[in-house]
């Protein structure tokens, strides 16, 4: 069986895949873009938005609360939702620096280097 190396990479880099992994997909970029629009929690009117089942829905909200993207209550059978603008600031930032240290290593020639 193979091993999984994936504690041997830096602890910022393992934050990053963990970071783009939870936004790979479009149900749950759709979701953010709900909550982000309704800018107050929302409870359950994403399933009447998005064209998911509840339990989809429900998968989706679960992974992006455990990301720390959302924050959620569950009130009986009702579950409200809102984004952690403050973690996902900290996450696009990390994003962003990462992203701008690997554009340092770009070539100021035109052209890829590939072609």
């Amino acid at each position: 069986m193979a091993l999984n190396k994936k504690t041997e990479f830096p602890e910022s880099i393992q934050r990053m895949a963990s970071f783009t992994k939870l936004l790979s997909h479009p149900a749950r970029l759709a979701i953010l873009e709900v909550l982000a629009k309704r800018q107050t929690c929302v409870c359950g009117e994403i399933v009447e938005i998005l064209p998911l089942a509840q339990s989809t829905v429900s998968q989706h909200l679960k992974e992006l609360k455990e990301g720390g993207l959302v924050k959620g209550e569950v009130e009986g059978t009702s579950s409200c939702y809102c984004i952690d603008w403050e973690n996902l600031s900290k996450a696009y930032e990390e994003f962003s620096e990462h992203i701008a240290l690997i554009k340092q290593y770009q070539t100021k020639q035109k052209g890829n280097c590939c072609e």
